[in-house]
């Protein structure tokens, strides 16, 4: 008996070593290429996107007088210096709709999205005079598309001027008046949308941001603001951040939910494989002592394989196929190969039953619980401590120094 124990020990140990180059490979093979892959992604779809408010100011030329000494004689000469003033923003009206539409590459999915951006704000001439200003609005990122780019100021559509990474245009502003400037676009993202207030440490006033999306799990990023108003509606959420006069260092911004990475998650799962083929080794060895089926150390090794074979299939199924689809398959294919062979070793009833009850329970339910992020580690243990009184139940009885003791055992 203490010899066979050894020597499915030895199995159990080599196949731990199996899993955890497995489980490094998948690892590997996802993280390794997500820098390159994302880079393919933000060419393609788009950046993280960062909006900041536009800027409107107008030149104002002053005089200005230069005192030089030339062959002993004072000479002043007089000349224009420009100077740019800002208009101050009064108010800020935006309204953002956020449309999430996960990418896959590889064995990783990335969050993109579809954005509609739409702002208008109140620049206000607080001269005696009419000014030529100058509206800019930045780029949330310079690798991104902007369609229906709208620009207009007071209702009249501006002629803008194009560069890489801002857009401009000039409207007259008659004196002590409020220019309504509204800008417009559709564009694309990655993983975040965040709106700068418009510095490290910025002051708004009369500020509405509002920003619906079409998912649910909505987050957001550290260092921003929460929204002040939030309401769930039937396929995402509408967030408001509403401010009369606000003073702050922080951003606002919305993170995309991630979707179910399928490679992180069949790495996950590899690391974890050992201890589902101690739970099922372990029972194994109880049911057949009491019982009183007679299972070969090679035996083991078999159903060792079987149990590996669902990781290696499932580490590159994963790539190819839905996960979920993944899964069921592996599933399948696993239980399979070990009701099949124990049904020549030990007969059909044990071989569908403990076994494949068994193995059911602790390859398949257990590794299903990594699907549900943060609830792993509990069902894992509430599956342990069931297993631990099961088994205490069945063999509270067992004298155990005759069970190592007994010849031919």
């Amino acid at each position: 008996m203490l010899k066979r124990i050894v020597a499915i020990g030895f199995i159990f140990v080599c196949t731990a070593v199996a899993w955890m180059i497995l489980g490094s490979t998948v690892f590997y093979r996802s993280y390794d290429s997500d820098a390159s892959l994302r880079r393919s992604v933000a060419s393609i779809w788009g950046a993280p996107q960062e909006q900041a408010p536009p800027t409107a100011s107008y030149d104002r030329w002053t005089p200005r007088t230069v005192v030089t000494v030339e062959e002993g004689k004072t000479v002043k000469r007089t000349s224009e210096q420009k100077e740019t003033i800002a208009l101050p923003l009064e108010r800020s009206t935006i309204d953002v709709r956020l449309d999430l539409d996960h990418r896959r590459k590889g064995l990783l999915w990335y969050s993109t999205y579809k954005v509609a951006f739409g702002g208008q704000y109140g620049f206000r001439n607080t001269t005696d005079r009419e000014q030529l200003a100058t509206f800019v609005l930045n780029f949330p990122a310079a690798q991104a598309i902007y369609d229906d780019l709208a620009f207009t100021v007071d209702g009249a559509p501006l002629e803008v001027t194009n560069q890489k990474t801002s857009a401009s245009g000039t409207a007259r502003v008659p004196p002590g008046k409020t220019a309504v400037l509204r800008v417009s676009y559709r564009s694309q993202g990655l993983d975040s949308w965040r709106y700068n207030l418009g510095g490290e440490v910025a002051q708004v006033r009369n500020f509405l941001l509002k920003v619906a999306t079409n998912f649910k799990g909505i987050d957001f990023p550290g260092n921003t603001l929460s929204p002040s108003e939030k309401r769930e509606t039937a396929g995402g959420w509408e967030l408001a951040w509403n401010y009369t006069n606000l003073v702050s260092g922080f951003q606002i911004g919305v993170t995309m939910p991630e979707k179910l990475q399928p490679g992180p998650l069949a790495g996950r799962i590899s690391f974890f494989a050992p201890v589902s083929l101690f739970f099922f080794f372990f029972l194994m060895l109880v049911i057949t002592t009491l019982r009183g089926i007679e299972l070969h150390p090679v035996n083991y090794f078999f159903l060792a394989a079987a149990f590996f074979s669902f990781h290696l299939l499932l580490a590159y199924l994963a790539d190819q196929i839905s996960i979920h689809a993944a899964f069921v398959i592996c599933s399948a294919v696993s239980i399979f190969l070990v009701v099949s062979y124990l049904r020549l070793v030990t007969g059909l009833r044990f071989a569908a039953v403990e076994a494949g009850l068994a193995q059911l329970i602790y390859l398949v339910l257990f590794s299903y619980a990594f699907f549900f992020k943060g609830l792993t580690g509990l069902v894992i243990t509430i599956g342990s401590i069931l297993t631990l009184f099961v088994v205490m139940q069945m063999t509270g009885r067992i004298r155990w120094s005759e069970k190592f003791g007994a010849p031919g055992a």
